[in-house]
């Protein structure tokens, strides 16, 4: 049984319901029932009221669509299951007793929720209140439905929002029918699913391999269509569009180019937000290459399945006048807040800002020869790229395994570099040029505190390369390192062996110091430091997460600190 928060289903629904009534001053229980109300009952006096509901599990259907501009209540069942008629009858008195000027059931097309609705329809009918109802069935799943029809999913938060939007203008309860039995013909939906989901306590509703994926799947995990090899998403939004606009599908929606959709990307629960957000651009995109017009773009989880990785896609066919139902202002908590605007991949860049003018720095003739600042730092690269599987195997205790990766691509960044024009000779230039490179094209925290130690250090350079310069530039470059990354000597970082070698290198500031003797003492500082990292507790970066007793090896960014300079003294 998979794990959850909640391990027992019973009372699962009521403390859903009971948390988002207490997170929304807009929202009321009504007693002995599992409905939920608007606060501002009153304000529906005259007004059509709009009551809808089915089973838990679907949050933030259908509460969380509660609000002025859209529903009036919702009547919740337990997890899956529909809502009793008692309840649903309940709610109708509650809205009915209110003053509302005829009554609206959005129901989904279950025959659970048909049943229920509809028997609670005609007991209110026959104590004289004025309700009607309308089916919505949105899904493009199956070619040819059977008797029970189209079943009612995402689509359905969409007739929500544009019967709430009639019915906060004013409209009467015939316009409403007759406007959003329109709008529920020209919409479908379809779903995609990678896992399944399990209603707590209880074991999954199916099984999918590793690598298969389900279409069409309906969202209390009943199967779909089709299974599949998993396909990355634009292929995947491909293959839904085109089932859902299959004129051989008897469920499917007509697209004509030319024509305005509204499309919701839904997520069924468990898909990360990214992967949402990349969907969502794969279907604008493909929408627009078949000469689709997306007039709006919903994205988020509106209508879920539990915990299903999966999305949904709808589209429903509009005009102007519905564009302005969906944009009109509801405070329903769920309703995203979204700008007025179509939906597109062709938006206009911001041009990139111009770079102020350098200041030229001409020092000729100062600091090491460019044919031998390219032999230095053709070592360092080979010396990084050596070095890289040892890395990302010190780095695989302590933080994302990643050490090795992350310095081979600054190694074939600064090679790259040196191809392309020969490194500067004078250090405050040779240091700001490397910086830039490792900043562009290193990335991690690594390429940044690299960054900030080659720009800091370079600023002690300028106009000298006598040797306490280099020892003043190193703990120049230390001191910003410490600054912004926070760590401190003996936090097991790159500053231990970073610090070990500088103090090595304050003996250059002594007259007649020994540069090469120097050198020698600070390699042999920072292998020593590096070295005693492995018995340390990290308290800093991402080691420091992890219990000291689990790392046992020395930190990776001493280790290549220590690497650094040995190849350098080569």
């Amino acid at each position: 049984v998979p794990k959850k928060l909640v391990m027992t289903v019973s009372g699962c629904a009521d403390d859903a319901v009971a948390g988002l009534v207490a997170c929304n001053p807009g929202l009321r229980l009504l007693q002995g029932h599992r409905v939920v109300l608007r606060s501002d009952l009153p304000a529906i006096r005259g007004r059509v009221a709009l009551l809808s509901g089915g089973g838990s599990g679907h949050e933030p259907a259908h509460a969380g669509y509660i609000g002025k501009g859209m529903l009036t209540g919702v009547v919740a069942g337990a997890v899956f299951a529909s809502p009793s008629v008692g309840s649903v009858l309940a709610a109708i008195r509650a809205v009915a007793q209110a003053g509302a000027a005829g009554i609206l059931l959005i129901v989904k097309n279950y025959t659970g929720d048909r049943l229920n609705f509809g028997m609670a329809l005609e007991r209110a009918r026959a104590e004289g209140a004025d309700v009607r109802m309308v089916v919505v069935g949105d899904d493009c799943a199956f070619a040819t439905p059977g008797k029970a029809g189209r079943r009612g999913i995402c689509g359905t938060v969409l007739i929500h929002k544009v019967a709430g939007a009639l019915a906060e203008a004013g409209a009467s309860l015939d316009e409403i029918v007759e406007k959003v039995t329109a709008a529920a013909k020209a919409m479908g939906t379809l779903g995609l699913s990678l896992s399944p989901c399990s209603i707590p306590g209880s074991k999954p509703s199916f099984q999918l391999a590793e690598d298969e994926m389900e279409l069409g799947l309906g969202i209390h995990g009943e199967a779909g269509v089709r299974r599949m090899k998993v396909l990355p998403a634009d292929k995947a939004v491909e293959t839904m569009l085109e089932h859902m606009t299959d004129p051989s599908n008897a469920s499917h929606l007509s697209l004509t180019p030319g024509s305005s959709v509204v499309l919701v990307v839904n997520n069924l629960g468990g898909l990360s937000c990214l992967e949402l957000g990349i969907v969502a651009g794969a279907a604008v995109r493909c929408l627009e290459s078949r000469g689709i017009r997306i007039a709006r773009a919903l994205v988020g989880s509106f209508m879920t399945a539990l915990e299903m990785a999966g999305v949904s896609l709808t589209l429903m066919l509009v005009d102007e006048e519905l564009v302005g139902l969906i944009d009109a202002k509801t405070t329903a908590m769920a309703w995203p807040n979204i700008p007025a605007g179509p939906a597109t991949t062709r938006r206009e860049e911001v041009p990139a800002p111009t770079e102020g003018p350098r200041k030229p720095q001409d020092e000729p003739g100062i600091g090491p020869g460019t044919a031998r600042v390219q032999r230095v730092l053709e070592r360092v690269c080979s010396t990084l790229l050596d070095i890289q599987d040892k890395l990302n195997e010190l780095d695989r205790g302590a933080g994302d395994g990643d050490c090795g990766h992350t310095h081979a691509r600054a190694a074939r960044a600064i090679r790259e570099w040196m191809r392309s024009r020969p490194p500067p000779a004078a250090p405050a230039q040779l240091l700001s040029a490397l910086a830039d490179v490792l900043l562009e094209q290193m990335g991690g925290s690594s390429g940044v505190l690299y960054g900030l130690f080659l720009t800091a250090a370079a600023r002690s350079l300028r106009g000298r390369s006598d040797s306490p310069a280099w020892a003043d530039a190193m703990d120049t470059g230390i001191e910003a390192m410490q600054r912004y990354g926070g760590a401190a000597p003996g936090d097991r970082t790159m500053l231990d062996s970073l610090c070990a070698a500088a103090q090595a290198l304050h003996s250059l500031r002594d007259p007649g110091a020994d540069l090469l003797q120097v050198l020698a003492a600070a390699v042999q500082s920072a292998e020593a430091a590096a070295e005693a990292t492995r018995h340390m507790e990290a308290g800093a970066g991402r080691a420091s997460y992890i219990r000291s007793s689990r790392l046992e090896q020395p930190d990776p960014g001493a280790v290549v600190v220590a690497a650094v300079l040995g190849a350098v003294l080569e």
